[in-house]
């Protein structure tokens, strides 16, 4: 039998049980019409701060003098008037007016107004997206209220209630309390088990017999649940920390021989100021070549970081026959030696991530523009879609043939690898590594195959056809710490 049954059974008929649900019910209008209050100067307070909070955004992102940024912010704070303010951009935190403190959690999002506790106090706040005036500059608007009025009135009533249970029947009130204290006991007892448990101290679990109290087998249960969610998030994190912290040794090992390399050349142009222009030249080309192999592997590196980071609200219907025009189009501009040959591409719709499938086309042209050259030293690529696979689960086929001396069969599985380059390789060693991570995301794969015609290489991406399906993104993602688990060279070194 349920605990809440017992202590109804022994007390549902007293008095004091329907003044303190009486009670209740009326705290419960009370603070829900006084949070509405609350909320409503919020909601006004928002509508006026947010244009200056955009202003403000606008004003940090052109780097205008200090004087403009101040009078925004003057201006922001002017708007917010007896309610908090914080404003979370990408050049910093701008805050003003009461709010709780740093060490507050704030939730990750609050469209809706949300009551935060910490540090003894109560706060209503409120969330406002903050859009600036290009990507990039967007911010977050955070409104807070002090809920201490309400809680005082919440006391006053609660204050009342009580006084009125207690003359009224304080006889059965005592009874009430005196059964329901014996049907909490299993309840103490779970509590006095667990009061001794430090899972960060021990490996120690709660031991919990049965006691037929279905809410406090129910907390048992739980309990178990959260102590095995602790330890795995605990794992993780330890796992997150070592891999990060080896990642930074490897990013620092990557980047120091091009920057060596680049003070050397500067050494030289300076202590020799009567090159000739022969060796100038070759030397300033050597300085440009460098400065573009460390901003292409900045450049990998970040969208490396966008697919681990990227969140299945960021999924939506992509036509990939679009993708593959706007991506083609691109690399004709950049190469126009280049013969890139798109037959009629079929509409194929997709559910996912633009500017990650953009990135699988980008690269695997990038690819064969650099590695697909023939024997003439032009690059000449053909790109197809269609849509294959069999039965309830279509996919679309991306395929990019080159020309070029092909990939050995040995080495196929391997061109995928972080950092992994040919010896005359211009890149950073991640382009594939990019176009593995994207198709993973969408939970399809890449393979290398030979040319059907002979002489060269096949890129094949197969993607889901999912419709307007979110795909369940993959729960180990860790392609940008992942760079870190082995060492790498550098791409001198070649592969």
């Amino acid at each position: 039998m349920k605990l809440s049954t017992r202590i109804a059974l022994a007390v549902g008929i007293t008095v004091p049980v329907l003044v303190l649900a009486a009670g209740w019910l009326l705290l419960h209008l009370v603070a829900r019409d006084l949070h509405a209050q609350q909320d409503a100067h919020l909601r006004e307070r928002a509508a006026q701060a947010t244009e200056d909070a955009r202003r403000l955004l606008r004003v940090t992102a052109a780097d205008r003098p200090a004087a403009v940024e101040q009078a925004r912010e003057r201006q922001l704070y002017a708007s917010a008037l007896d309610v908090g303010i914080r404003l979370a951009g990408p050049g910093g935190t701008v805050s003003g007016g009461p709010q709780p403190g740093a060490a507050v959690a704030l939730p990750r999002s609050a469209p809706q107004p949300v009551t935060v506790e910490g540090g003894g106090d109560s706060w209503r706040v409120l969330s406002v997206r903050v859009r600036g005036a290009r990507a990039g500059v967007d911010g977050t608007l955070w409104l807070f209220s002090p809920d201490t009025a309400s809680r005082g009135q919440l006391v006053l009533v609660r204050r009342r209630v009580v006084t009125v249970a207690l003359l009224a029947a304080p006889v059965a009130g005592l009874l009430g309390l005196a059964v329901a204290s014996r049907a909490a006991r299993p309840l103490r007892r779970l509590q006095r088990r667990t009061s001794g448990l430090d899972p960060r101290a021990d490996t120690a679990r709660l031991e919990h017999t049965p006691t037929g109290v279905t809410e406090v087998d129910d907390l048992a249960r739980t309990l178990h649940t959260v102590l095995a969610r602790y330890d795995e998030q605990a794992a993780r994190t330890a796992g997150a920390l070592d891999t990060a912290r080896s990642f930074a040794a490897a990013a620092a090992h990557e980047l120091r021989t091009p920057l060596m390399s680049m003070r050397t050349n500067l050494d030289v142009l300076t202590e020799h100021p009567g090159l000739g222009p022969a060796e100038r030249t070759e030397v300033l080309g050597d300085l440009h070549t460098e400065h573009s192999r460390m901003l292409g592997l900045l450049v990998m590196l970040r969208e490396l970081g966008r697919g681990d980071l990227v969140e299945a609200d960021a999924f939506g219907p992509v036509d990939l026959a679009d993708v593959i025009d706007a991506s083609v189009a691109d690399a004709r501009r950049r190469h126009p030696s280049a013969e890139i040959r798109v037959p009629v591409l079929p509409r194929t719709g997709v559910y996912g991530w633009e500017p990650g499938l953009r990135t699988i086309v980008d690269n695997l042209l990038a690819n064969a523009l650099v590695h697909g050259r023939s024997g003439d030293g032009v690059a000449r690529i053909e790109v197809g879609l269609r849509t294959g696979g069999t039965g309830a689960e279509p996919v679309a086929v991306l395929t990019v043939d080159d020309q070029g001396p092909g990939v050995p069969a040995s080495r196929r599985e391997a061109v995928f690898d972080r950092f992994r380059r040919g010896p005359d390789s211009p890149g950073s060693g991640l382009g594939l590594t990019l176009v593995a991570q994207q198709a993973a995301l969408h939970r399809g794969r890449v393979r290398v195959q030979d040319r059907p015609s002979g002489g060269g290489t096949r890129l094949e991406v197969r993607l889901p056809v999912r419709g307007q399906t979110v795909p369940a993104l993959p729960a180990q993602r860790d392609w940008l710490i992942g760079t870190a688990r082995r060492p790498q060279g550098f791409h001198k070194d070649g592969a």
